[in-house]
């Protein structure tokens, strides 16, 4: 039997799912896209993994699409396309409407598609020496699947430039530009990544989910209906138990 093209663990409310086509740079196939679908639904099932980590196998995260399956996909009519672009476009939707939060650990190069991915999620955490870049109009065609991304991430302009050039950035010019959210030095990023995830998955898992969905909830509404929206699930966080006991362990810790 052929080793999956994704791999799946949960460890201390961590769930990892993991790119594993190291041979082809991790490239987006249809196979390793809904993969990734069905391994995000497995964790939004999973009451023990409060979070949800995208990394990858081998040098690089993700090179984007899959050439190959690109090439068989040039002479194969508009529908076949339109139903392999919408496969990548549900993906992206699904990390988007994930009751968890989704973080990216981002090595080596993300690119095109693979940058998508990477900055679809709700936090990147990248190695201080991995690129960025969506290189499509060099080969005369148009990021068109990630530029919704890409434009809630970073300023008009600047996605712009970076799509028009073609060119890849580091990870400090990505971070400086709000596409990355947090860089790591290479020599200690494994060990720094295995903290942060585990910090983040000690947050209540209520509470995340309500923060996630509200934030992203607010991306078409105007300011009084987000103001409203926030008030209605500040109700229903107080109705939690959760809350009713960090407020109680708070009030024990205040000092008379």
């Amino acid at each position: 039997m052929s080793e999956s093209v994704l791999l799946y663990t949960v460890d201390n409310n961590v769930c990892l799912l993991i790119l594993n086509r190291p041979n082809k740079r991790n490239a987006l196939n249809e196979q390793l896209v809904q993969a990734l679908k069905d391994g995000l639904d497995r964790a939004a099932a999973n009451p023990e993994a409060h979070i949800v980590g995208i990394m990858a196998r081998g040098k690089d995260f993700c090179a984007g699409a899959d050439i190959a399956e690109l090439e068989q996909l040039s002479t194969a009519g508009d529908e076949k396309n339109l139903a392999n672009a919408r496969l990548l476009g549900e993906l992206f939707i699904k990390i988007r409407r994930h009751p968890k939060p989704v973080v990216s650990i981002v090595k080596g190069r993300a690119l095109a598609g693979g940058c998508g991915l990477a900055t679809a999620c709700d936090i990147v955490l990248a190695r201080d020496d991995c690129e960025f870049g969506y290189p499509e109009i060099l080969l005369g065609f148009v990021p068109a699947m990630v530029m919704a991304i890409l434009r809630r991430r970073i300023p008009e302009a600047r996605a712009f430039e970076l799509i028009a050039n073609g060119t890849r950035i580091d990870a400090a010019e990505a971070e400086r530009i709000g596409l990355v959210t947090r860089v790591f030095p290479a020599f200690t990023f494994a060990e720094n990544v295995k903290q942060y995830l585990a910090e983040l998955a000690k947050r209540n898992p209520e509470a995340l989910t309500l923060t996630k969905r509200l934030l992203y909830d607010q991306d078409t509404m105007g300011f009084e209906d987000a103001i409203e929206r926030g008030a209605q699930v500040n109700v229903v966080a107080r109705n939690s138990d959760a809350y009713r006991e960090g407020l109680r362990r708070f009030l024990a810790s205040e000092p008379d």
